[in-house]
């Protein structure tokens, strides 16, 4: 496993929207492993690929449920609820800021080892993480959603 270079904000990649991913190969992993590397050595919760330079449907996930999301094309195809609350991104070290998401989602996506997996979660800061990591695919930043800076 690897550590990548974060991307910051200021770089265009971080503003492109990113590609489906048709083949899970032993590259993929790699790189879903190198994501998570990356997102603990900087003390992260969730990173998407653009985040290392990778215009790719990826994203890792870890909030402390004692499990590794490792999502592969991500949808969110249901949501519910609303609160505003802090975030925070690794690729804008120097803001946070209140952003108002869903505290409900459906999350349906492909898992490392081919299986369609539908999350259903409660829990408000994976749901608020799923949404983060998942708008970074579309090239969007918390802080262009960002209510009041902290």
């Amino acid at each position: 496993m690897a550590i990548r270079k974060l991307r910051l904000e200021g770089d265009e990649i971080l503003r492109k929207k990113s590609r489906e991913v048709t083949v899970i190969d032993d590259k993929i992993k790699m790189i879903l492993n190198d994501m998570v590397d990356t997102m603990y050595k900087n003390d992260g919760v969730g990173l998407a690929a653009p985040q290392i330079g990778l215009l790719k449907r990826l994203v890792v996930i870890d909030v402390g449920d004692e499990h590794v999301y490792k999502m592969i094309n991500p949808k969110i195809t249901a949501s519910s609820g609303k609160e505003l609350d802090q975030e925070g991104c690794l690729s804008v070290p120097e803001i946070k800021g209140d952003v108002l998401r869903p505290t409900n989602v459906t999350c349906v996506y492909t898992n490392e080892n081919g299986e369609e997996i539908t999350l259903q979660t409660e829990d408000h800061l994976l749901a608020r993480c799923i949404c983060h990591e998942l708008d970074h695919l579309e090239g969007t930043l918390f802080i262009d959603k960002m209510k009041k800076q902290i």
